[in-house]
């Protein structure tokens, strides 16, 4: 048993460390990729744990349930909403409201009508931060645009670019079917369309490319 742990704990580290690998270069000194201790965590998110320093943290429990093109691409997409400055923020927003709250009860009793103001206008700014961070819309519309960059990501270090849609591709598919959630699953589903939208119109510009290129060699042919 001691042993079978040790291998894991082995195998566990040496993912980690294969996918610090897969970190830009202009990334590598602040971006740390940890395995997560939580209990029943996401399988892969990120988020700022200090001011110059981000964490993306990994359930390597369920990780090593994907192939490993799924996850460097799943992996990619992380990274692309670091670039994207995309990712959570320190959670200021519901302090700040419950400070906000609380100073305007008080100041009802006090009555200090410039003190009130002042405490509603703190929950106004918490509060609408809140429903930005929360938004369906805008959070679906990032992870689409980071879907995106994961693939250029993915050509950056060597894939063809058919492979990186095919590999982010069977990932969203396995999220989709895996997650129990029905709204988690439906932001799946949703980026799972829109990738397969965008790699419709990128294998419309290859050949597209392809017929002019062969266009312009026959002219050129023809010349001579």
């Amino acid at each position: 048993m001691t042993s079978y742990a040790t291998s894991s704990a082995r195998a566990e580290m040496s993912e980690l460390r294969r996918l610090k690998t897969l970190l830009p270069p202009e990334l590598q000194s602040w971006v740390m990729v940890e395995g997560t201790t939580e209990i029943n965590p996401p399988l892969i998110r990120c988020e700022e744990i200090g001011r110059d320093e981000v964490e993306i943290q990994i359930d390597l429990a369920k990780w090593e349930n994907l192939s490993i093109d799924q996850r460097n691409l799943l992996f990619w997409h992380e990274v692309a909403r670091i670039q994207n400055d995309t990712i959570p923020r320190e959670g200021w927003e519901m302090a700040a409201l419950a400070i906000g709250l609380g100073g305007a009860v008080g100041e009802l009793w006090v009555q200090d009508g410039l003190l009130l103001l002042l405490a509603l206008g703190l929950c106004g700014i918490s509060g609408y931060r809140l429903w930005q961070k929360n938004n369906g819309e805008r959070t679906l519309t990032e992870a689409i645009e980071a879907d995106e960059k994961a693939i250029s990501l993915a050509t950056r270090f060597g894939y063809p670019l058919e492979n990186a849609y095919k590999s982010l591709g069977s990932a969203l598919k396995t999220l989709v079917e895996q997650t129990p959630n029905r709204r988690q699953r439906k932001k799946y589903e949703s980026r799972l369309q829109a990738l397969r939208r965008s790699a419709k119109k990128a294998k419309e510009r290859i050949k597209t490319k392809g017929r002019v290129n062969l266009d312009s060699e026959g002219r050129s042919s023809s010349k001579i």
